[in-house]
């Protein structure tokens, strides 16, 4: 039985007001609400272990992307692995990205888009610059306050252990820029609670100093940032380390569907090792990158049974359980603002995210993603306008938090925390928004 279901209403109710009378002054997210509930989300003990084995095998997995990315440079693999991942970038960026003092660098922080649905977890996109840290951090510390009988993923503190472990001793100088700018709330508490070590700067007024650095800006942002040239060019000479690395194409939604390739399935299983190439095809939803280029007229596309791409145009409804959003490196590519679900749009507004792709390939590429529905779960939350708590049915997206400890050089990849934001179950896509519910996961 939950701690919903055996709590009073008034203890549930004065949890939550509790709750939402610690949130910090100054907020977490610049004028961004969302609903309190009294309590975290529960996940079972499997489901738990299941995320922490996650963290090795998805780190396991940028390095992969990293190795075939840059044998496809040097002519060892097909040069189109490469071409897709390029396209639409500066040359100066790739180079920066490929220095010797970076180029064996991976993100340290990882945190994937995990839909939970009947069946299990399916990933919508894997991000290495993700917003949500000081936020999951703040629920961590609260909620573990708040419900001391509630066993909370990584405890009252573990997204700050884990921030703060990615790092030299020295600490880190965090770069936030306006593009970013409603998460810099939530950076200056995580770095106010790690102490002196860890300082919030505006990226576009920043100057290199010889300080390690987080970078928390997209990289299609840099003709914004003069900070950036500087900051390439001292982590290329091994002055600095910047993390996530200016490493462009990692930063692509794309290799799910590169994940899928056939041709590149022996190499996805000698890198990856055929235990965790089977995990992840359990966990990457069927992708595709919307090539228009033509095939020859025996052939289809697999998976789609079609022989062009424009062919998506004419997909009944009941055919369109697909997702087309662009692969990264554009201002649309984060926050779901590019994101169409076929089965949630008209025939004539699908037809024109179907054209946008393709007419798109070459500069911005868009990937087509077969769409996982999530499960309807039920959870409390205090409705501020009647004061009550309610019931809310919603669908959940989970945000696991990995770091990859600098001092385990790169072999300690730690779960941190877990964010799970619970949205109204009429809702297809699934993110922060004011009617959403957000709270830590803890394990029953």
């Amino acid at each position: 039985m939950s701690l919903a279901e055996t709590a009073s209403i008034d203890s549930l109710k004065k949890r939550a007001e509790s709750i939402r009378d610690s949130l910090p002054a100054n907020g977490l997210f610049a004028e961004k609400a969302w609903r309190i509930s009294p309590i975290p989300f529960p996940l079972e003990k499997s489901q738990v272990k299941q995320l922490q084995k996650l963290g090795p095998v998805l780190h396991r997995f940028q390095k992969a992307c990293d190795t075939i990315y840059r044998r496809s440079k040097k002519g060892s693999l097909p040069g189109w692995i490469a071409n897709y991942l390029d396209a639409g970038k500066p040359e100066s960026l790739i180079e920066s990205g490929l220095a010797s003092p970076v180029v064996e660098e991976l993100p340290r922080v990882i945190r994937p888009d995990l839909i939970l649905t009947e069946e299990g977890f399916a990933a919508s996109e894997l991000d290495s610059v993700p917003g949500g840290i000081g936020l999951t951090a703040w629920l961590e510390e609260i909620y573990s306050k708040h419900n001391p009988e509630s066993r909370i993923v990584g405890g009252d503190s573990g997204m700050l252990n884990g921030f703060g472990s990615i790092f030299a001793p020295e600490g880190a100088d965090i770069l936030v820029s306006e593009e970013s700018g409603d998460y810099r709330p939530e950076m200056e508490w995580i770095a106010g609670h790690l102490g002196d070590a860890f300082e919030v700067h505006s990226a576009e007024d920043y100057q290199v100093n010889g300080r390690d650095v987080y970078r928390f800006f997209e990289l299609f942002d840099l003709p914004n940032i003069p900070s950036a040239e500087p900051l390439a060019a001292a982590a290329a000479n091994g002055e600095i380390s910047v993390t996530a690395p200016f490493k462009p194409w990692i930063e692509e939604k794309m290799w799910a569907a590169l994940f899928w390739s056939h041709p590149l399935r022996e190499i996805w299983i000698r890198e990856l090792r055929e235990g965790n190439f089977q995990r992840l095809k359990g966990l990457f939803p069927k992708s595709w990158v919307v090539d228009p280029t033509d095939i020859p007229h025996h052939a289809v596309i697999p998976g789609l049974e079609i022989q062009s791409f424009s062919e998506l145009r004419d997909f009944s409804q009941t055919e369109r359980e697909l997702v087309l959003k662009l692969s990264g490196f554009n201002e649309r590519a984060w926050g779901a603002r590019s994101v169409t679900i076929g089965q949630d749009v008209s025939g004539a507004e699908w037809g024109d995210a179907v054209d946008e792709a393709i007419s798109g390939f070459g500069s911005t590429p868009f990937v087509l993603q077969e769409f996982h529905r999530g499960k309807i779960v039920e959870h409390p939350w205090l409705n501020e306008e009647t004061g009550e708590i309610e019931m809310m049915e919603g669908r959940v997206r989970l945000c696991p938090y990995y770091f990859v400890d600098r001092n385990g050089k790169g072999k300690q990849v730690r779960l941190s925390g877990i964010l799970a934001t619970i949205c109204p179950s009429d809702k297809k896509i699934l993110h922060g928004m004011s009617e959403a519910i957000l709270v830590p996961c803890a394990t029953i």
